[in-house]
């Protein structure tokens, strides 16, 4: 027999034997090994391999094949969201998706997408993950003076349940050298609701981290109650204490060297100021006003279409600790559970919430990322970050 010849019989047989009933397998087995020569084991081997381009299935059919690209759809509208945040968020983002043309699925899909559970959307997405990331570089410097003025706030010490107090940080933008003039981020997040501001600064100077400040108690959607710092000379000085004693605003520090004083705003600077805008030199006018146009964008897209998980206990069992979370939930959304919003200014919010586009202002911060990253003081070393496309 010739080649060809044995991989036609191989063919035909393997195709009896795989359709064969347990009796009919023997006697084809028998046959194959008389006219091939194999040894019993290496022939069963044989008759059971698939041939290329050809697969066989085992076990139950997948019951959420059909939600997978749904899913994807959702998963990348929401900037990849981790599974614990996604699915509690479905039942919000689906409509919203829907009613912006982005996602177009039958009534028995959405059903199976509301069924899924975190484990299985963390199984289904698993593919596409992707991690990177770099540690940034600390400009922060301790300012002496007023120190012993400003009352000490720790992570234990944050009992209020009304919005309105803020941990704010400021995030540099130098690259990989600290010396000469570069912009600044300035970072607030409200410790009860998760509302996060984000404002470009043009330098490090008191003036300008205080009007920066200014600002951001403009945009949030309630009033600026007091803030928390850490010890850095942009905000131990007297300008700024002298601005917050003016306008009845609660004004605290971290402890020195202990990060997790100000857990809320120091997750938000790796999680949002790094994350998008990386770790280049930014220094001209230009890249300022680019900043100042993505972050307007940003706030609306991580208020109002970014869950956050807030941490309700957490009790230690020799040495594991365990923690709870609450339902993740947008700042938006537990804004309006909190009930400290007058009728007036949910109304505004909502009018807000209903003409915003995940997908599209998505996409519009995309491009300006790509704009800033343009004017970048070395673009040639500008590693690309996006996000995700």
């Amino acid at each position: 027999m010739t080649l060809e010849s044995k991989r036609e019989y191989t063919q035909l047989m393997r195709e009896r034997y795989q359709k064969a009933a347990k009796k009919e397998k023997g006697q084809i087995l028998d046959e194959f090994i008389k006219v091939m020569g194999y040894h019993r084991k290496a022939a069963i081997r044989t008759l059971l391999r698939i041939p290329k381009g050809k697969n066989r299935h085992r076990g139950r059919p997948s019951y959420y094949k059909e939600v997978l690209e749904p899913l994807k759809v959702i998963w990348e509208a929401s900037d990849r969201l981790c599974s614990k945040r996604l699915q509690p968020f479905l039942p919000e983002i689906i409509p919203v998706l829907r009613r912006n043309g982005e996602l177009k699925i039958e009534a028995h899909t959405e059903d199976k997408l509301m069924k899924l559970s975190a484990s299985t959307i963390d199984r289904l997405l698993e593919p596409a993950r992707r991690v990177g990331g770099r540690k940034p570089l600390s400009t922060t410097r301790p300012g002496s003076l007023l120190k012993s003025a400003i009352p000490i706030r720790t992570f234990t010490d944050w009992k209020e349940n009304s919005p309105g107090f803020l941990e704010i940080d400021t995030v540099a933008h130098c690259g990989e050298r600290l010396e000469g003039f570069y912009l600044y981020t300035l970072c607030g997040v409200d410790v009860a609701s998760g509302w996060t501001e984000c404002m470009p600064v043009w330098g490090k100077w008191q003036e300008r981290v205080r009007q920066a400040i200014h600002h951001i108690g403009q945009n949030l959607p309630f009033s600026l109650l007091g803030i928390d710092s850490d010890n850095g000379s942009e905000f131990i000085n007297q300008c700024l204490v002298n601005y917050c004693h003016k306008n009845q605003i609660t004004f605290t520090r971290s402890r020195s060297y202990k990060k997790n004083d100000s857990c809320h705003v120091e997750q938000k600077n790796g999680n949002v100021v790094r994350r998008l805008i990386g770790y280049d030199r930014y220094s001209s006018k230009p890249a300022y006003a680019c900043l100042g146009r993505i972050y307007n964008m940003v706030r609306l897209y991580l208020n109002f279409f970014q869950p956050t998980m807030k941490l309700v206990s957490k009790t230690r069992q020799g040495s594991r600790v365990h923690k709870v979370y609450e339902t993740a939930l947008t700042p938006y959304r537990r804004l309006l559970k909190l009930g400290f919003l007058s009728e007036a200014k949910q109304s505004e919010l909502a009018a807000i919430y209903n003409g915003l586009n995940p997908v599209k202002l998505r996409n519009q911060i995309n491009a300006n990322l790509e704009q800033l990253w343009k004017l970048s003081d070395f673009p040639s070393r500008t590693v690309t970050r996006i996000m995700r496309q």
